[in-house]
């Protein structure tokens, strides 16, 4: 053996350097990594004020004066639950949230109905139909997105009361129909724009009307867009309470408005309990409808509803 063949012997092998690719991968995980744990610490922090309603809405009162908010209840019970449902009305305070259900689902369904219907007629007549002064009559339409409730509330108790619907529940169901058609209007509008004019130019040649077309062609094509205004007229009149507070009183009111009576009414030591299992009950259909078609929402979204 050489001298050469000495030295090669007894060289230690080179470790190798990483390469522009591994590095990029290495960077690549990271910043994923990075991304998720930002994303997951988010979800917690949003996710803690349900966690603590729910928490306390199983505890018994004492074991909530004895304790804190974030110990889990050690003997759990649905007593608050049934106290914050059951009916007890006292002059127009009232407790519990059962009758106030139906109310509320009478002005959110109808209203919701009526906003997106009429709202796709307006984003169909302002993109597919061709006459003078169509972008001017969506600004003004527009201007009712940036119109705050408290701007109106005067000349709405107005034409409440000149109509004889103030204080009723066909009354909120008008307010919510007509604030909600700016917004309705707004995402059908975006969405059809992307349909082309030929179709609808083709129809009319083949001797289908206005509302032929809308209800044969442009309504089954805009599901995507409908789901996005059904969600979102839903969850906003759902839980409105400014105009439900000004123009309703009693038996009549929202469950927004029953939520907040159950927790100005209790005497002496407050129930956080019952207040935590009334505000649960009284945003349970919105957590539902989220959970249930939060994917149809974003699909939605993403369809056209932002563009324009």
């Amino acid at each position: 053996m050489n001298a050469v063949d000495s030295a090669h012997l007894g060289a230690r092998p080179r470790t190798a350097l990483p390469t522009t690719q591994q590095r990029s991968d290495g960077f690549a995980i990271a910043g994923r990594i990075a991304i998720y744990a930002t994303l997951i610490a988010f979800a917690l922090f949003f996710l803690a004020p349900l966690v603590v309603m729910l928490v306390t809405s199983l505890k018994p009162a004492d074991e909530i004066r004895s304790g804190t908010f974030l110990a889990l209840p050690v003997a759990p019970t649905l007593e608050a639950w049934s106290k914050a449902w059951t009916s007890a009305c006292v002059g127009v305070n009232c407790i519990g949230v059962a009758p106030f259900y139906l109310n509320t689902f009478l002005i959110t369904v109808p209203a919701t109905v009526l906003s997106t219907l009429i709202g796709a007629i307006n984003g169909y007549a302002l993109t597919q139909v061709e006459f003078r002064g169509s972008r001017f009559i969506y600004g003004l339409l527009m201007l009712g997105c940036f119109t705050p409730y408290q701007g109106v509330m005067i000349p709405v108790a107005r034409t409440l009361g000149f109509l004889d619907l103030a204080g009723s529940l066909s009354g909120l169901v008008l307010i919510h129909t007509i604030y909600g058609v700016c917004f309705t209007t707004m995402f059908f509008r975006n969405y059809f724009l992307d349909v082309p004019k030929e179709l609808t130019r083709a129809a009319r040649v083949d001797g289908a009307g206005f509302f032929q077309i809308f209800f044969a062609i442009m309504l089954p094509m805009s599901l995507p867009i409908m789901v996005v205004t059904v969600i979102w007229q839903f969850t906003s009149i759902w839980n409105d309470f400014l105009f439900g507070v000004a123009f309703t009183t009693g038996e009549n009111a929202p469950i927004m408005v029953a939520l907040n009576n159950i927790v100005n009414s209790s005497t002496g030591e407050r129930e956080y309990n019952v207040d935590m299992a009334a505000a649960l009950l009284a945003a349970l259909p919105t957590i539902v409808i989220y959970v249930l078609a939060g994917k149809y929402f974003i699909r939605g979204l993403m369809a056209g509803s932002v563009k324009g």
